[in-house]
């Protein structure tokens, strides 16, 4: 199957056109922007849950009209709601009134710092501080006044886990961001109220007099689950969509200045009993980081025995396939302006991945000596650029190591269009020759309208041996509206590419895909509230136009208005192994195997005490069958006991043997205050026989800061060569203002 890049070209093209003409009709029916003048003070207010009776704030106008996305589409909140903002010369401050009739009924579901708010009463915002409706900031608060705060790169698309104990994001939504600001909540008869403090050294944005910043607010209300925005949006969109946000005018901004100094001292001790039963290393160590704002939209960071002992361990998988499984970076460093970085297609051909630095292939630590990140925005380009130096381990037979990566990327003014560049670099710094590889690409986004975009890049890699076949583009066009998402899109990559500081999940591939989904929402249906029915594609070909892997999916969604959800699908696969295989110990034998698979979603209420869901397929697989089921069951106690359990079950019956995979892990957390935590996760896999355990307290002091106690043990069921390691480390980091 070959497909003519010309072609390919053209289709898009015509496509855009009949895009465009029907963007150009939609113009006659304009969305309107609400606009809201903030208000300069010459008193800060009291931050401390206190609204309605703070004189302060009753000078401030309130935003009152939010309007429901769900599930009343378009009508008014159904509670009121008061939402101010304002402004001093050091800090930003907004402040809510949460009116409720049953205030006893007021659901707190989680405490604990950047926990998920959709689940619960609870009140977010996000501020665009360019203006450049792409970026933004998103700050949020429950009625027990925990902390939430996260980074939008691209309005919130890109591959991202938005569970931040499990970490990871490719662009999009960053909940590692960690800013130093305040928020204060109060419970009252009347319902709950919620002030913020966000200093302007936190946040990034141009100085300057009569400044506009795109703003949005949301409200959600558990009882009746309910979500109200100050923007209205079409369905299938949240308040990322920053190109649909209000805006906020009347900033005059200074620059604040902004140099942190933070410094870490760690204490770890290590019995490692696969290696010497008797034998245990105490070890101490130190580090540094430094943050220095060049300009209020420019930081530099820089990084010196960086350590990473209080992030959580990876979620254990079992590869059930011949391709690469992605494991997500969880590391604060890396994470923070992680969407600059990024480029390429997420989770499937990352040009850049930063576990390559300071994690080796067999996931070996590689101690990293320090290093400097610069990003940030001048003007309307955004710019990043990051140097790592990684020492060598003699016993993984790693040697030094120097990563770089430069980055820069225009944004087009109120038009959704992008531009960018990218440059990656591995040298080693060990006495071997010709030790590199680099990574060049370019990529671009062009939004027709509100309603459609195209997006690609194309990449080509320099590696010492390999002269053909290095090159990766993609290209991808997307319509976007009123429940409508349509997608097509072309994907190839060379036999010979080898981005050696990326991930590929495979290699040497030919990708058509499609998906076609609609979104309807009903007015008189009962209980039910929506339906997305939706048929999507994709098709793995080699260079010998053989179809590698194909993968037709036909689904629908089933949502009502408590929250329930029931998906209903058929996937049609097709897999060709071109040699032999093995799963565990069962092998897969070359052959051409087309298969049905029947799919089943089942998700309850979140809102709820307990609440679970589970996924079942039931199917052909290869030359056998297979029965999977996956799940989490979710268990909370008031705001500050939550645990869940996630489940994977694998029953495959091949001509050639079978194989039972089974996978579990158990999550708990106990919230002292939003600032004091204690959670384990424990794991346990039957392929490869490894139990996990690892338990993390948490005293925060700000920005992610502070006391981290973490205890690890890994272990697997071989008496004679097999894993027994145990780790107690010790770590305190704390954040020096210096120029505050």
């Amino acid at each position: 199957m070959k497909i003519s890049p010309g072609k390919l070209f053209l289709a898009f093209v015509v496509n855009l056109q009949i895009l465009q003409s029907q963007q150009n009709l939609d113009q006659t029916q304009p969305t309107n922007k609400p606009e809201y003048y903030a208000t300069a003070l010459e008193q800060d207010p009291a931050i401390d849950g206190e609204v309605i009776n703070d004189q302060v704030w009753q000078t401030v106008p309130a935003i009152t009209n939010l309007k429901q996305l769900r599930p009343n589409y378009g009508e008014l909140v159904s509670e009121r709601t008061e939402v101010r903002v304002a402004y001093s010369s050091t800090t930003f401050y907004v402040s809510v009134v949460c009116y409720d009739k049953d205030a006893e009924d007021i659901v707190v579901s989680d405490s604990r710092r950047d926990a998920d708010l959709n689940d619960e009463d609870s009140f977010l915002f996000i501020i665009d501080t360019y203006h450049d409706r792409q970026n933004g900031f998103l700050f949020g608060t429950n009625a027990q006044g925990m902390e939430y705060d996260a980074q939008i790169d691209n309005e919130g698309k890109g591959n991202f886990n938005a569970n931040r104990q499990q970490g990871g994001v490719i662009g999009g939504t960053n909940l590692n961001w960690d800013a130093t600001w305040k928020v204060r909540s109060q419970l009252g008869d009347y319902g709950w109220s919620a002030e913020f403090a966000i200093p302007f050294r936190s946040l990034r944005y141009a100085p300057g007099k009569d400044k506009t910043w795109g703003l949005n607010l949301r409200r959600n209300i558990s009882k009746n689950t309910e979500t109200a925005f100050w923007t209205s949006l079409p369905l299938g969109f949240d308040m990322k969509r920053l190109s649909l946000a209000g805006e906020l005018k009347g900033l005059d901004l200074r620059n604040p200045g902004n140099l942190k100094l933070i410094p870490y001292v760690l204490g770890q001790h290590v019995n490692d009993k696969s290696v010497d039963p008797n034998e245990t290393d105490t070890n101490f160590d130190a580090g540094a980081d430094i943050k220095y704002s060049v300009t209020p939209s420019v930081t530099l960071d820089l990084t010196y025995n960086t350590d990473f002992a209080q992030v959580e361990v990876d979620d254990q998988q079992v590869n059930l396939d011949r391709f690469n499984l992605f494991f997500p970076e969880k590391r604060a460093f890396f994470l923070e302006n992680a969407g600059q970085f990024s480029v390429g297609s997420p989770g499937e051909v990352d040009l850049f991945f930063s576990r390559r630095i300071g994690i080796g292939d067999d996931g070996d630590l590689v101690p990293i000596i320090g290093g400097a990140r610069l990003s940030g925005k001048v003007g309307q380009t955004n710019v990043g650029f990051l140097s790592m130096f990684t020492d060598d381990v003699d016993e993984a037979a790693i040697q030094k190591n120097n990563f770089t990566v430069a980055r820069v990327n225009h944004d087009f003014q109120g038009t959704r269009s992008s531009l960018g560049g990218i440059f990656i670099n591995r040298a080693g710094l060990g006495a071997m020759e010709d030790d590199y590889n680099r990574v060049f690409a370019l990529d671009g986004k062009w939004g027709i309208g509100n309603k459609a975009e195209v997006d690609g890049f194309v990449a080509k890699s320099v590696t010492p041996g390999i002269e053909n076949g290095d090159h990766a583009f993609k290209i991808l066009g997307n319509y976007n509206w009123n429940g409508w998402d349509l997608r097509a899109g072309y994907t190839e990559v060379g036999e010979g590419f080898n981005p050696e500081v990326g991930f590929l999940q495979r290699t040497a591939f030919r990708k058509p895909e499609f998906l076609v989904f609609k979104a309807h929402r009903f007015k008189n249906a009962g209980n039910l509230l929506e339906i997305r029915p939706h048929v999507s594609y994709r098709g793995y070909w080699d260079f010998d136009d053989q179809l590698i892997t194909g993968f037709l999916h036909v689904d629908n969604h089933w949502e009502f208005k408590s929250g329930f959800e029931v998906h209903t699908g058929i996937n049609f696969t097709t897999e060709r192994v071109l040699e032999d295989f093995t799963i565990s110990d069962v092998t897969v034998p070359t052959g051409n195997y087309r298969n049905q698979e029947l799919q089943l979603i089942i998700i309850t209420n979140p809102n709820n005490a307990f609440s679970f869901d589970t996924r079942t397929i039931i199917g052909g697989y290869f030359n056998g069958h297979q029965i999977a089921n996956s799940g989490t069951a979710r268990y909370r106690i008031g705001d500050r006991f939550n645990s869940s359990l996630t489940l994977s079950h694998n029953d495959i019956q091949l001509d050639t043997g079978n194989l039972t995979a089974l996978v579990g892990g158990l999550r708990l957390s106990y919230s002292f205050t939003p600032r004091m935590f204690l959670q384990s996760l424990i794991q346990r896999n039957n392929v490869s026989n490894i139990t996990s355990v690892n338990a993390r307290f948490a005293w925060l002091q700000n920005a992610n800061t502070g006391l981290f106690v973490v205890f690890n043990i890994v272990k697997d069921d071989d008496l004679i060569d097999g894993i027994d390691n145990q780790v107690f480390t010790i770590k305190y980091t704390h954040r020096f203002d210096i120029l505050n």
